[in-house]
């Protein structure tokens, strides 16, 4: 195994060639050696969305939990950015549900606030826990409020939230709730769902 052929390996993961993706692993090329910012081919694979690459280096055995120096890994980086056909091969090979960013959050609360509907729902049907609180104090539920424009996108989140169980009562570190962002923002359709959630 050298170096050389590590460093290939990155640059084959970045730019989607699964040929040499291919060749280069069965050369003994390190599935999971780090560059200088300690990513592994498959999370650089994670950041280009070069879903095949990333498939490749999934089955051959890549850490879907390996962490980079500012603490993403591939699962979390998937779904923080809603790479889903990548975000579902880690999650059936392994991915920590557990596992949280630099802001202390899971992956579902990124997911959230990004407007990824497909991705939140994913996550919480693999059971990521909807009531996790970052280190800003902040949960899913309350991301999506906060730092959403009140949008289609985001009201479908909230509700899959809702459904999923997250709870209204987790105000934010101010001690407010979700219900008071909602209403001071003026987003009248997820004060509606978070009213309907109350019955």
């Amino acid at each position: 195994m050298s170096d050389t052929k590590d460093a290939a390996l990155m640059d084959a993961a970045r730019h989607g060639d699964t040929q040499s993706v291919t060749t280069l692993i069965g050369e003994g090329a390190g599935i999971d050696s780090r560059n200088a910012h300690g990513q592994t081919a498959l999370l650089i694979a994670t950041h280009a969305n070069q879903i095949e690459a990333a498939r490749l280096l999934i089955e051959a055995g890549a850490d879907v939990n390996a962490r980079d120096e500012i603490e993403d890994s591939p699962y979390l980086y998937a779904g923080a950015r809603g790479h889903l056909e990548i975000l579902k091969l880690t999650l059936s090979h392994g991915a920590d549900l557990k596992s949280t960013n630099r802001y202390g959050g899971t992956a579902l609360i990124p997911a959230s606030e990004r407007g990824h509907v497909e991705t939140v729902r994913t996550l919480i049907e693999a059971g990521v826990d909807v009531n996790h609180v970052n280190k800003l104090g902040w949960t899913a539920l309350l991301e999506a409020i906060i730092l959403s424009d009140g949008g289609l996108r985001h009201q479908q989140i909230v509700k899959l939230l809702l459904d999923a169980g997250a709870r209204q009562n987790l105000a934010d570190k101010d001690g407010v709730t979700p219900m008071q962002h909602a209403k001071a923002r003026g987003y009248g359709e997820m004060v509606a769902l978070l009213e309907a959630a109350r019955r």
